[in-house]
């Protein structure tokens, strides 16, 4: 399965890997923001530029796709994947904004795990959207698998925090506080399931 690209497609493709390669530098960003939580102010002040940037690349792509009336791959296609990225990266920048606003001295574990699921998450997309912009359709799927096992993996890691935080923590205000960050966490995992199912959906349509 290879994709046949003319060079004035190559706008869109570039711009995708452009937004996976932000994606990979959010999840390694947020990684260590849970991992090593000093300076959270300044770490989110990064996570916030990099959502910055990936919105930018959104806007471009989406620009691009009204000024042009052939597309390499349908246009409803190129706007899901990009909007979907953005989500990924939105919602880990909510994660690591709804620490610094509620100024939660220190991390949990729990959050800890899901932040280290992303950078894996995010390479692998970055990988999968690099094989889209190389026609390789093929490499794609196992890397659609893979993403969702990861997600698998985050839900598991969600349910026993919520319950961990239901039965260890007595101020209601740290567990509504705690209960967003974890959401947005999950979020974001979600969101990059998404990627890869649009990334299958793309596979399928031209398989």
């Amino acid at each position: 399965m290879k994709l046949s690209l003319v060079p004035t497609d190559r706008r869109f493709f570039d711009l995708l890997v452009r937004s996976a390669a932000t994606l990979v530098k959010g999840g390694e960003a947020l990684q260590d923001f849970f991992e090593e939580y000093v300076n959270p102010e300044m770490k989110a002040e990064r996570i916030r530029e990099l959502e910055h940037e990936a919105d930018f690349i959104t806007h471009e792509v989406m620009a691009q796709l009204h000024k042009t009336f052939i597309t390499p791959i349908d246009r409803e296609d190129i706007a899901n994947l990009i909007q979907r990225m953005d989500d990924v990266m939105d919602y880990m920048e909510e994660a690591s904004t709804a620490m610094r606003i509620y100024r939660i001295p220190h991390s949990r574990p729990r959050a800890v795990e899901v932040a280290r699921l992303m950078p894996l998450m995010t390479r692998a997309l970055e990988r999968a959207i690099q094989h889209l912009a190389d026609g390789d359709l093929k490499a794609i799927l196992p890397i659609t698998v893979e993403i969702n096992s990861l997600e698998n993996q985050a839900d598991t890691i969600f349910r026993a925090a919520m319950s961990e935080l239901f039965e260890e923590e007595a101020n209601p205000a740290e567990i509504i506080k705690w209960r967003e960050v974890y959401s947005d966490l999950e979020a974001a995992t979600d969101s990059a399931e998404d990627v890869a199912n649009v990334l299958e959906g793309v596979v399928l349509k031209y398989a």
